[in-house]
């Protein structure tokens, strides 16, 4: 897979990741476990490839011209 998360995007994604995985750790009861969805956008944040965006075809890249 090519890369398909542009710079912005990815800031973006990295600190929902930290206040989701805040949430993991403050909150209790069932809201708890969705600090755990952290994962996924540290993933797509730090490797720059997000999987749902491959399929739907959406790139937040730059273009070089």
């Amino acid at each position: 897979m090519m890369r398909n998360v542009g710079q912005n995007d990815q800031i973006i994604r990295l600190v929902l990741a930290v206040v989701l995985f805040t949430f993991f750790f403050v909150i209790s009861g069932p809201l708890r476990y969705a600090g755990l969805i952290g994962t996924i956008l540290l993933f797509t944040g730090l490797s720059g490839i997000c999987p749902l965006y491959w399929l739907m075809k959406i790139n937040t890249c730059e273009r070089k011209k």
